[in-house]
């Protein structure tokens, strides 16, 4: 077969392939809809094992018992799987923060409530939240470029909106001002992320929503205490 035959070929299998994943895509029956999520906690437990780097949808297949080529109906990459599902969840926690900082609450209750439903969130959804902690995502692939942006807003919004409240604090005097609400902003997230490496559901010590009540304590009284 010529070179251009060749390439007509391959070009009719990857559009046999496009036709049968969006024929799939199209079906709103049930079964399909369990079969995204099932295909979806597979993939989960794949990254958290090996990373997104070291995933395949291979890997994913066999962690489901099924043949690979059977994926290709529901999704076209490891990379959009990933997408996919890191996306709802920071999109539900971009939410759940919009929320509490735009509600009627003091200061105070807005930051208890934020860090106890984050990491409540955590602990629901884990661990695909720490999966997206973990992975480098500051250089992506072109083919990702828009959902990098995404990530990065969503991310933005997030911390202005603890920004906000802290600065509300400050000004109704129920926090002390102990310097860049930035800053301080950025901490409670580091103290939330870095639960990534010790907490595991099944493991720790101490639930989610025990750890986001204790340290919710911990920074609202380092906040209100003048020592």
């Amino acid at each position: 077969m010529d070179p251009f035959s060749r390439g007509q070929a391959s070009l009719k299998k990857i559009s046999g392939i496009g036709s049968r994943r969006l024929a799939a895509s199209e079906d709103s029956s049930k079964a399909y809809a369990e079969r995204r999520i099932e295909i979806a906690q597979a993939a989960v437990r794949v990254f958290n094992r090996v990373g997104l780097q070291r995933a395949t949808l291979k890997a994913v297949a066999d962690e489901m018992g099924v043949d690979r080529a059977s994926l290709y109906y529901y999704v076209p990459s490891k990379e959009a799987l990933f997408d996919e599902v890191v996306r709802s969840v920071v999109e539900e926690n971009l939410k759940i923060t919009k929320s509490i900082c735009e509600s009627n609450m003091t200061p105070r209750r807005k930051l208890r409530e934020f860090i106890m439903a984050i990491m409540t969130s955590y602990g629901e959804k884990y661990p695909m939240f720490y999966i997206y902690i973990r992975e480098n995502l500051s250089h992506v692939e072109q083919s990702r470029a828009a959902w990098s942006r995404e990530m990065r807003e969503m991310n933005r919004e997030t911390t202005e909106a603890v920004i906000s409240i802290i600065e509300e604090g400050y000004a109704d005097k129920s926090f002390r001002n102990i310097g860049s609400p930035r800053v301080v902003a950025y901490g409670i997230f580091g103290v939330l992320g870095w639960t990534h490496r010790w907490f595991r559901p099944d493991k720790s010590e101490s639930s989610a929503q025990e750890i986001g009540k204790i340290y919710a304590e911990m920074i609202l009284s380092g906040l209100e205490s003048p020592y």
